[in-house]
């Protein structure tokens, strides 16, 4: 056990509590005692509400496991299953016409259109990229990709065949986002031109920016006619600093490092240095961009994504011993280091309008939204900030929330800037609220089932019946290929064509590659025609995607737990023995896909399910994690710090699979949280 100290009845890890009192509230002239006090004023307030939220989700799935068994084997009556889910409370009133309240909202999230990062806080490297991601190299994002539909590079240094096509591509995507440019860099003007300045010409379109840099010494600029050295796009408009499904963070230890990084990028003073190509550099973040009277942001604006309402953490105790919700602590102190922002501590601004961005996973209903909304009052008066300074970002990744969307934004309506539709974690709760109605359709087929289209639309016509465009984000999800750009170009202008303002990217250089999808559709114009279509009824959504009296082959069988195993085990190994809580990992084909907990929470709720209803058996499943083991045990063996699989099924990587699958129905919500925080315990001790 770490060392603790004691604040006002509260057992706080030394360490945590030492950044809190001197890095955290002394720059901000809060009095430490006073401050102690008053978050364990709240957590006596919150920590009941907390529990009795988590115990209705546990008492709605009852009932639900109970009515399904009741009818096992037939086929859900549309009105008989709505007309249940209302008596028992899980379908709610929808609330009269309503348009959101929220002020002071920046542009970024209110009124621009553009992609959105997603990237681990615990990993400052990656987080300084992220947020320096605002401007990226359309040179380089289509040279170092297969977004460019061109002969690869050649290997020896820079290939100037593949570099021809590159800006042949560049200026057929410049014709159609700003066109006239050349005639400006010739002399003569255009209406998209915004400044220029020796060196390079600012334009905007769509309310994006691009920057055509001339540079008659560059190796690439000095063989241009134009003498073009690089074209840069104004890309991730805002980044989320995630707290929550990418990292592995399970005790004081973790929590700390995650809340000063995240300290660190607020303030401004975040660096990592590293060795490449036998030089160390130092990373920081980017200064502002300067074009006479124009300041441009040189970063992206960054959210801060917090734990939902399901864990606890032990870096602080209760006086009875027990951890205190991780939400809830996260939601402290995030907030009290975002303050630092509001009172203009730092080197840069992050928000301009004052704001303080948080999203908001797995919240289950408008109940639970309500109780944030609240919880967040707390804080703000916990730390003397004007009501609703702190902004939520709600993630439409649960069931019960996609069925009332409309109430859970109305719970939070003076707050909310954001919400989003999550498939994978959506999957992961449809087939867990669902469990004992059958055995569910195969994995891939989910995404051709009736409940997704339904989900995906209604989210965006919720959203804009309830006022977001012009003052939130609607988001749609992460493109998980980072090395399949080209496929990401073709499919990722259908987020920005549905509606969209932000959609989530894998890395920078995904980032200024959809930038051109914002380019191409004017998203608030799309909205503007969205606004006036019906909105997909309930009965679609609420369509259990099941496979009643199918019976497939052994041979399907294996197919379908091998693409589960393999995914399960690549992503549990990382999570458990290096405490990495997203990476690319190989699929099944060897290819690589950016995994976390929501893939996760299928893989292992998929296999549980068929487990259940005798599509598959033990047997079966062992056979398929045991081969699968050596599979990711091949795909990792260029790893010196890997510890293989095969052979080690007693140890904590391997049994936190097993309990996965094995445990899987006994899981709240199918979340895989406390089983894999307590296998990385397990680990670290």
């Amino acid at each position: 056990m770490s060392d603790r100290v004691e604040k006002s009845g509260l057992q706080v890890d030394a360490a945590l509590a030492a950044f809190i009192d001197g890095e955290v509230l002394a720059p901000l002239g809060k009095d430490a005692a006073q401050f102690w006090a008053g978050f364990a004023a709240l957590l006596a307030k919150f920590v009941p509400e907390n529990r009795a939220l988590l115990a209705k989700r546990d008492d709605l799935q009852a009932r639900i496991d109970a009515w399904h068994l009741a009818r096992a084997g037939q086929a859900i009556d549309p009105g008989e299953y709505q007309a249940f889910l209302t008596e028992i409370g899980y379908l709610v009133p929808e609330p009269a016409p309503f348009q959101i309240g929220t002020q002071n909202v920046d542009p970024e999230i209110a009124t621009m259109a553009g992609p959105q990062l997603v990237v681990p806080v615990l990993n400052a490297r990656f987080l300084l990229n992220a947020a320096n991601a605002r401007w990226g190299s359309l040179y380089d994002a289509f040279y170092g990709t297969d977004a460019l539909d061109a002969a690869a590079a050649r290997p020896g240094g820079y290939d100037a065949v593949r570099g021809a096509a590159v800006i042949t591509a560049v200026r057929t995507f410049l014709d159609g986002a700003v066109p006239g440019w050349q005639a400006v860099l010739e002399g003569g003007e255009s209406e998209y031109l915004v400044a220029r300045r020796d060196g390079s010409y600012l334009f905007r379109n769509n309310g994006l920016h691009i920057e055509v840099v001339i540079d008659p010494a560059h190796p690439v600029g000095k063989n241009d006619p134009l003498h073009i050295a690089d074209v840069l796009l104004e890309s991730a408009l805002t980044t989320i600093c995630d707290m929550e499904d990418s990292v592995a963070a399970v005790d004081a230890e973790d929590k700390l490092n995650a809340y000063r990084n995240w300290l660190g990028v607020i303030r401004g003073d975040l660096s990592e240095s590293f060795e490449k190509g036998g030089k160390v550099l130092t990373r920081t973040l980017n200064a502002d961009r300067q074009w006479g009277d124009l300041t441009l942001p040189g970063r992206s604006l960054l959210f801060v994504r917090n734990v939902g309402h399901l864990m606890t953490n032990p870096a602080i105790l209760l006086a009875d011993g027990g951890e205190i919700p991780e939400g809830i602590m996260d939601a402290v102190l995030t907030s009290a280091i975002g303050a630092h922002d509001v009172a203009e501590l730092g080197t840069y601004r992050n928000s301009k309008s004052g704001s303080i961005y948080i999203v908001k996973p797995k919240q289950h209903g408008p109940e639970e939204c309500g109780f944030t909304s609240q919880l967040f009052d707390a804080v703000e008066d916990l730390l003397a900030l004007p009501r609703h300074t702190i902004k939520i970002g709600v993630m439409d990744e649960e069931r019960r929330t996609s069925a009332n969307l409309a109430a859970c934004i109305h719970a939070v309506r003076n707050r909310i800037v954001f919400i989003n539709t999550g498939f994978l974690d959506r999957t992961g709760d449809e087939i867990h609220t669902s469990m004992r109605a059958g055995p569910m359709i195969r994995k891939g087929a989910m995404k051709q089932s009736a409940w997704i289209d339904a989900y995906e639309k209604r989210n965006v016509q919720i959203g804009l019946a309830c006022g977001l465009s012009g003052k939130a984000q609607i988001g749609k999800g992460m493109w998980a290929a980072p090395d399949l750009m080209g496929e990401m170009m073709v499919q990722k202008i259908g987020h920005p064509r549905a509606g969209a303002n932000t959609a989530w990217v894998p890395s920078p250089t995904a980032a200024t590659l959809h930038a051109m999808h914002y380019h191409a559709v004017d998203v608030f114009a799309v909205q503007q025609d969205l606004a006036s279509q019906p909105t997909p009824g309930l009965e679609p959504l609420l369509t259990v995607p099941l496979a009643l009296g199918t019976n497939w082959s052994e041979d399907e069988v294996r197919e379908e737990l091998d693409n589960n195993a393999q995914g399960l085990l690549g992503y549990v190994v990382r999570w458990i023995d290096a405490g990495v809580g997203c990476s690319k990992v190989p699929d099944f084909h060897d290819i690589g896909l950016m995994e976390d907990r929501a893939t996760l929470r299928i893989s292992s709720q998929h296999m549980a399910n068929w487990l259940l209803h005798g599509a598959c058996t033990k047997d079966q499943v062992m056979d398929s994690l045991r081969r699968m083991a050596a599979k990711v045990d091949a795909q990792n063996a260029g790893d010196p710090a890997y510890q293989p699989l095969t052979g080690n099924e007693d140890a904590p990587a391997f049994r936190a699979a097993l309990d996965l699958v094995f445990k899987g129905t006994e899981q709240p919500s199918g979340y895989t949280e406390p089983l894999l925080h307590a296998w990385r315990r397990v680990k670290k001790t």
